[in-house]
């Protein structure tokens, strides 16, 4: 019995040795200073062709900062004890799988094969930073955060794939682009809460 007490006892004195060497829960955002309260999210700057993909990030950064840290959001880089600037610097899409179409031959033609993209891989980066806003100090900086993800497109119609087809399907809103904006959040604000 005293073997099984001593035992209890030190599980507890090494759980609460533990609990005090600042051991944090991932993604609660609590590896940032005491002194961050509030976070600036001001729209990010967009240096690619690819329509309004900047809010889109700006706004899914906003949601996931709000769903899992205790942070308060505010678009005004004024208003914040921090801010977060970032720049799409770049947007490649490039077909990955195709699917062939034989039209038929008309009297005196042959067939024609057309390849048409069915799924693209999307490579976007960019450069993000959190400053302390009253010190300038950067409290997180990357020229290189990558994000890359495959995406199926609608097989109607001809086509093969090219660059304005691909432009057109981003540019119309597709899921895809707000999935990318999803992902984008998730990585970026586990990054910042959790690399300081």
């Amino acid at each position: 019995m005293r073997k099984t007490h001593r035992w209890s006892l030190t599980m507890v004195v090494l759980g609460l040795a533990v609990a005090g060497c600042g051991y944090h829960l991932a993604g609660h955002g609590d590896a940032l200073p005491r002194t961050i309260h509030v976070i600036a999210v001001p729209t990010m700057e967009n240096r690619t062709t690819t329509f309004r993909i900047e809010q889109k990030l700006t706004a899914a950064t906003i949601h996931e900062f709000l769903a899992k840290t205790r942070y308060k959001i505010v678009s005004d880089p004024n208003g914040g004890d921090a801010v977060l600037t970032g720049k799409v610097l770049s947007l490649e899409v490039v077909p990955l799988l195709f699917q062939s179409q034989t039209s038929a031959p008309t009297t005196g033609t042959t067939p024609t094969t057309i390849a048409q993209a069915t799924a693209m891989m999307v490579t976007m980066k960019c450069e993000l930073t959190l400053k302390e806003r009253v010190t300038d100090k950067v409290l997180f900086h990357t020229d290189n955060f990558t994000l890359r993800n495959e995406y199926q497109l609608a097989t109607s119609g001809t086509g093969s794939g090219t660059k304005s087809q691909v432009e057109a399907f981003f540019q119309e809103g597709d899921p895809a682009l707000d999935r990318m904006a999803q992902e984008f959040a998730q990585r970026l604000v586990a990054a910042v809460t959790e690399s300081f």
